[in-house]
């Protein structure tokens, strides 16, 4: 399989929250604090809650630099990847040295388990913009959807979010991912709201499955139950909608590589709009490029419900 000019840059993915999103991948694959049963990258395989340095400040800089250096357009530059980004010890001072070469802004998606601590709540006041996400009212439906290493407590977990929520000086949207059946219920609902309501955010994003998830079970909820759980929250709302994004038919770009397509399909299963836009792709172009990384057996095909989705066999990044 080739392997990517990038070992922890990643796109710009086409992202339904940000637009274009320049990620940036902190841990190694699946390394994370959840085992979601919603999560489209498959089982976590690293659970745990140490802190520590799981990738080089310079390596990672350095690789922006390039990319930087080479007109890169995009609308952010988001820590998230491929496990949970704050589990990176030196998440604080990487956000302060990307500030520090470049105006476009600094955005981390995180599940929020470890904002009990102090130091990660400092580290993440010098993004422009943090997503969190909650998916659970209460201790019970949290174990059951986000399976949290053992010494993730649900209370504690809630309370370092309401405190980074309260003195967060950015931009602040809160994620919920709803499960038909499981979360997407409105009894269950009014409980996420209920603690989303002690802290001032800009907006709630609604979102549900839309990607294929790691338990059969876990699946989308119907767009009209959607918009009357939104009316659950207080606040400004956004549903983040499933519509495939479009794709200019003047977008090429010819020195993308193959590798380039592995490297954004280990970090997100995509569809084939999803690769042409993330990689400014025509979409014939990208899909002969599927084609043919298909028939090597360097990608897989997997669907949800009537949408062709493509990722990595066996989801794994790469060899670090």
């Amino acid at each position: 399989m080739p392997s990517g000019p990038f070992e922890y840059l990643y796109g710009p993915v086409p992202s339904r929250r940000l637009g274009r999103s320049l990620g940036i991948d902190l841990v190694p694959h699946k390394t994370c604090t959840y085992d979601c049963i919603y999560c489209q990258l498959g089982n976590t395989t690293h659970k745990t809650v140490e802190r520590r340095d799981y990738v080089p400040v310079e390596g990672v800089l350095s690789e922006l630099k390039e990319k930087l250096a080479a007109g890169v357009s995009c609308d952010y530059i988001t820590l998230a990847g491929s496990g949970e980004p704050t589990l990176h010890a030196s998440l604080g001072e990487l956000i302060r040295k990307i500030k520090e070469m470049t105006e476009i802004p600094v955005s981390v998606i995180t599940n929020g388990s470890l904002l009990e601590l102090p130091e990660v709540r400092e580290a993440l006041f010098r993004a422009d913009l943090v997503v969190p996400s909650l998916d659970a009212g209460d201790p019970a439906m949290f174990e059951y959807v986000n399976r949290p290493h053992r010494d993730i407590v649900f209370e504690r977990m809630i309370e370092g979010l309401v405190t980074f929520g309260k003195r967060y000086p950015g931009r602040l949207w809160m994620e919920v991912l709803l499960v038909s059946g499981v979360t997407g219920l409105a009894s269950e609902v009014k409980k996420i709201a209920s603690w989303i309501e002690k802290f001032p955010v800009e907006k709630i994003q609604l979102n549900t499955v839309n990607r294929p998830s790691y338990e059969d079970f876990a699946c989308a909820v119907d767009s009209k139950q959607m918009k009357t759980l939104a009316g659950l929250f207080a606040g400004a709302v956004e549903i983040l909608e499933n519509a495939p994004p479009t794709v200019g038919a003047s977008e090429t770009t010819s020195d993308t590589t193959d590798a380039d397509i592995c490297n954004l399909l280990a970090r997100r299963p995509c569809t084939l709009e999803g690769v042409a836009l993330g990689l400014s792709l025509h979409p014939h172009d990208a899909a002969k490029r599927l084609e043919k990384l298909l028939a090597g057996k360097n990608i897989i095909t997997q669907r949800n419900g009537r949408t062709v989705f493509y990722k990595l066999p066996g989801g794994n990044v790469q060899e670090r």
